[in-house]
Order: C-alpha cells, then sequence, then structure tokens
C-alpha cells in the first residue's frame, strides 16, 4: 500500500491531477492497464475543472472504487460500491473536513488570482497530502 501511496503523490508531483493521480495510483496496484486512465479523471481534476467543485482527489478516489467494485450489467447490485464510497466519502471528510476543493485549498481555482493563490500558498503540497490519503483510503476500504 504505501508504494502505491508513494506512486500516487509521485504521479501528482509529475504534473497529473489529483483525480488523474489517485485513478492512475490504485489501478497500477491493482495490475490494471488501461489507454483509459488517466483520461477518464481528468475533468474531475482541480475541483471539477477548476468549477470549484469536489476535490479532484476524491473525485479520483471515487473513479477508483467504481473501477474496482462497479457494475458490469444493471442486473448486478450496487450496494458493495455505494457502500464503499459513502465510507470513503465519509472517512476522507472526518480527516480533512471536507470534500470541497475550495474549502480544503482556500482558493478560487476558476480564478486567475485563486491560481496564482493556491501557487503562493504553496497548496500543491496540501493536494499531494490528499492524494495520498485518497488512493490509502480506497485501497483500505476495496480490501475488506
Amino acid at each position: 500500500m504505501e508504494e502505491a501511496i508513494k506512486k500516487g503523490v509521485s504521479h501528482f508531483n509529475s504534473g497529473y491531477g489529483c483525480a488523474e493521480s489517485v485513478l492512475m495510483a490504485v489501478a497500477e496496484s491493482k495490475g490494471i492497464k488501461s489507454d483509459i486512465i488517466p483520461r477518464i479523471a481528468t475533468g474531475f481534476c482541480g475541483g471539477m475543472a477548476n468549477t470549484n467543485g469536489m476535490c479532484g482527489a476524491v473525485s479520483g478516489g471515487i473513479l477508483a472504487i467504481n473501477l474496482l467494485l462497479g457494475r458490469n450489467s444493471a442486473e448486478e447490485s450496487h450496494d458493495a460500491n455505494y457502500k464503499a464510497i459513502q465510507d470513503f466519502l465519509k472517512k476522507f471528510e472526518a480527516e480533512f473536513g471536507s470534500q470541497s476543493c475550495p474549502a480544503l485549498t482556500g482558493v478560487d481555482l476558476g480564478t486567475q488570482e485563486g491560481q496564482l493563490e493556491f501557487k503562493r500558498k504553496n497548496q500543491h503540497t496540501r493536494c499531494a497530502d490528499f492524494v495520498g490519503n485518497a488512493v490509502r483510503n480506497v485501497l483500505e476500504i476495496v480490501s475488506k
């Protein structure tokens, strides 16, 4: 698990977004390779494409849980998936106080001023913590 966490943070520090990094690290830890990863997570980065939405690390965690526990047909139950996502969201919010990108970073990434403030405050480091935490929590929850 520690290797997956390091991989997620490494992806993030190399220029991938938060959602992309979480999804990639979890997929890699499970031996899942696909040319749609990280592309399917790109728009979830930066609080839903810099619209002040849900934290991208949280979104990436949900995508990762879906990858591992999602349904393949309408006849299958979604109960395990929903339970895992609910547990993940509760755990993240308990640890950081919110699931919202602006609440977590203290900036509005939808504005140039907010993006400059993000850099000035070195919020990238804080977001790397969110990425690592999301990878850890997803892997713990899906391993139960």
